[in-house]
């Protein structure tokens, strides 16, 4: 068995992230349901997310409908409060260094974009869509591997502009010092976010209830600092509908 949610990993937010997954585990086997004592936090996301044994991961959307949708059981949506999404959606913060004069983003066609992976719907997709609108798509790009990485790249002068998830912006603008050196210029649509995936043959409806108990159930200082407010269902098709970029 294994289970990770890696997709908002932090340092500063491992400890809560343990305490959210022994609530999950708790109320998992309370329904008969089996996991792993400790989450994986560090394993390699397509070993986690196409393992025939995976109990709990997050994903993201982009790899979701390209090649896990008929691999695995839908759980559901965390819903984090983000500003101007509807609930378990998110959008992406078109990031640039806070002391470039530039106010449109269309100045930015000739400028390096920093993105994490070209399988990211935050980091790729969602800024490929939203640019086409403006007649251009970026020519010079940096590959980071991570969102973080993608910003500190602006932030250092190794890029010019970055695509982040809105609510990896928000870590960042808790956690971490450079996010003053950057400001959003744009953003873009809202698209369904992350969602929690587990093993076709799962009983995705009782993994769902275990996670929405134990949301309910956390620590207020620990729903606050995983941003958690709930988890919604958005249904499948609301994920594979989404355009990727050629």
């Amino acid at each position: 068995m294994i289970a990770n949610l890696m997709m908002y990993q932090r340092p500063q937010l491992a400890a809560a992230h343990d305490r959210y997954w022994q609530l999950i585990l708790r109320n998992l086997n309370e329904l008969g349901i089996d996991g792993p004592e400790h989450l994986s936090q560090n394993a390699e996301e397509f070993f986690v997310w196409k393992n025939p044994n995976l109990v709990l991961s997050q994903t993201c959307g982009m790899p979701y409908r390209i090649w896990l949708h008929d691999l695995v059981e839908l759980v559901g949506t965390p819903d984090y409060g983000l500003e101007g999404c509807p609930p378990g959606y998110y959008r992406s913060a078109l990031v640039v260094r806070s002391d470039d004069a530039r106010q449109d983003i269309v100045e930015f066609s000739e400028s390096i974009f920093a993105f994490n992976q070209t399988f990211s719907q935050s980091g790729y997709a969602a800024p490929y869509w939203h640019l086409r609108k403006h007649g251009f798509w970026f020519q010079n790009r940096l590959h980071t591997e991570q969102h973080v990485k993608s910003a500190q790249a602006v932030a250092s002068g190794r890029a010019d502009i970055a695509s982040l998830d809105a609510m990896s912006w928000k870590l960042m603008e808790k956690h971490d010092a450079f996010a003053q050196e950057l400001r959003v210029l744009d953003w873009t649509a809202p698209t369904p976010g992350l969602p929690l995936i587990t093993a076709n043959g799962n009983d995705a409806d009782s993994i769902f209830n275990a996670v929405k108990s134990a949301i309910e159930l956390l620590d207020p200082l620990d729903r606050g600092l995983l941003g958690l407010r709930g988890i919604v269902r958005i249904p499948k098709d609301k994920y594979t509908e989404i355009p990727n970029p050629p």
